[in-house]
């Protein structure tokens, strides 16, 4: 049984940073991807990382994000730098493990002005 367990989110200014990190168990896993949604909004796609280390990555947060993975420790990673008010939401991690796909619980991450 496939397992996420997120951490990370929390409370921070505008233009500071933080790490959310999502640990996977119990699969072999090829692309990670984190999403976001913000109240009334729709899930959206932040970034993705394939099983090789190729990355994708919202126009909104190109130059301020960062996802990476550990494969040794099946974990991966969202370096937020340079936050806004408008990266405020509620963030998933989403795991592929064919032929399924894993969500994560969600981690708030809220940024003030």
């Amino acid at each position: 049984q496939v397992q996420l367990v997120e951490s990370g989110g929390g409370l921070v200014q505008s233009g500071g940073s933080l790490r959310l990190s999502c640990a996977a168990s119990g699969g072999i896993f090829t692309l990670y991807a984190w999403y976001r949604q913000a109240p009334e909004k729709q899930r959206e796609l932040v970034a993705t990382i394939t099983s090789s280390g190729s990355t994708n990555y919202a126009d909104s947060v190109k130059g301020r994000f960062t996802i990476s993975r550990d494969n040794t420790k099946n974990t991966v990673y969202l370096q937020m730098n340079s936050l806004k008010p408008e990266d405020t939401a509620v963030y998933f991690c989403k795991v592929d493990h064919w032929p399924s796909v894993s969500w994560g619980q969600g981690t708030q991450v809220t940024v003030s002005s």
